[in-house]
């Protein structure tokens, strides 16, 4: 770790809070358009984040009063990848209810569209709600575990089936591919196959950068692992044992409720008494910007980022942007992301080779 910190912001809906559609300031109906998620996204990445992430389930986020339909997440990141040039894009995509080869491609898409900045948070909706939407029931806990795995590993395989100078492109000869660089994948998992190769070309950044929560048992397979705590030290205490069992990139959730033209602690009840914020397992910080700047400077010790989720991003994105990462900005603490860069390049991730022209050049040999 550097000391320094890359911010990620959690833009579903209008806010984190059940209730935040009641205070945007808008029709409820509008933030399904295209011009809500255009305005976060521009705010997101020209206040300085690295990344913004798009939540996502197989069934409606609410079945009361509140937010009850959304836009698929990749379908939201696809649309942001045409408006902004150095932000990174990750929906949520749920290994349980999602065929592995299509999750692949999708993503694999993302990446081309982005120009590199396409990034995957690992879903795994299990409950009977979410699995009946494919006519199945929960998994048992070692077989969901299992199941996270295989979709991981065979996106990681279908994502190198394609080597880099695999396209050709010669208007000449007529020739379009190498087909010696386009591989076969022969996956068979314990719920599902896949054959090979991908119907696109290698993603620009080799391999779309992986996210998972520390709970889904995969630290080993994914690039950046989400912690939680409900304080600075137990936060320390997962990434602590996160990195132990090999993350690259330890990341914390937070919530945020910001005083803003109204004091937060106000803010927050009246939120509450239309619909109560259940318990997150995530740090709630409800209060002055300046005290948020002091809780991301302890977090900068023992975690590499942090992914805010703002009550009502209508009024929380703004304080963020004008009061806090402006302030982490000038005592060196925030990492923002360049034009041009890919997500691994933001993150310090390295671009990984590709497995089957390794195994290649040593079959040559």
């Amino acid at each position: 770790m550097t000391g320094a910190l890359f911010l990620a912001l959690d833009v579903d809906g209008d806010g984190a809070h059940p209730a935040a559609w009641r205070h945007a300031g808008r029709p409820p109906g509008s933030v399904l358009g295209g011009a809500a998620l255009r305005a976060v996204t521009a705010d997101a990445e020209n206040a300085g984040f690295a990344l913004v992430t798009f939540a996502d389930s197989p069934v409606p986020p609410s079945c009361g009063p509140d937010a009850a339909g959304r836009i698929e997440a990749g379908t939201r990141a696809a649309f942001a990848s045409t408006i902004t040039d150095r932000i990174g894009l990750a929906p949520t995509l749920h290994v349980t209810t999602t065929e592995p080869f299509h999750l692949a491609t999708q993503l694999a898409s993302l990446d081309h569209a982005s120009h590199g900045r396409a990034a995957w948070v690992v879903g795994a909706a299990n409950g009977a709600v979410e699995r009946q939407t494919i006519g199945a029931d929960p998994l048992p806990a070692d077989v969901l575990r299992r199941e996270i795995t295989d979709v991981i590993d065979v996106a990681r395989s279908l994502w190198d089936s394609w080597e880099d100078d695999a396209v050709v492109k010669d208007v000449a000869t007529g020739r379009y591919l190498d087909p010696a660089k386009v591989h076969h994948v022969d996956f068979t998992g314990a719920a599902f196959t896949v054959k090979g190769p991908l119907i696109t070309p290698r993603p620009p950044q080799g391999q779309v950068v992986v996210i998972a929560h520390d709970d889904t048992g995969v630290t080993d397979r994914a690039d950046v692992v989400l912690v939680t705590g409900t304080d600075v030290a137990s936060v320390g205490t997962e990434a602590a044992r996160v990195r132990r069992a090999g993350a690259d990139l330890v990341v914390a959730d937070v919530d945020v409720v910001l005083d803003a033209d109204i004091p937060a602690s106000t803010r927050l009840a009246d939120l509450d008494a239309a619909t109560p914020w259940p318990h997150t397992g995530r740090i709630r910080h409800v209060g002055p910007p300046a005290e948020l700047v002091a809780l991301l400077r302890e977090l900068a010790g023992v975690v590499d980022g942090v992914r805010l989720h703002p009550a009502v991003l209508a009024s929380d994105l703004p304080v963020l942007a004008e009061r806090v990462l402006p302030e982490l900005a000038s005592a060196g603490l925030l990492l923002t992301p360049r034009a041009g860069d890919t997500l691994r390049t933001t993150l310090g991730l390295p671009r990984p080779a590709n497995r089957f022209a390794t195994t290649a050049a040593r079959e040559t040999r």
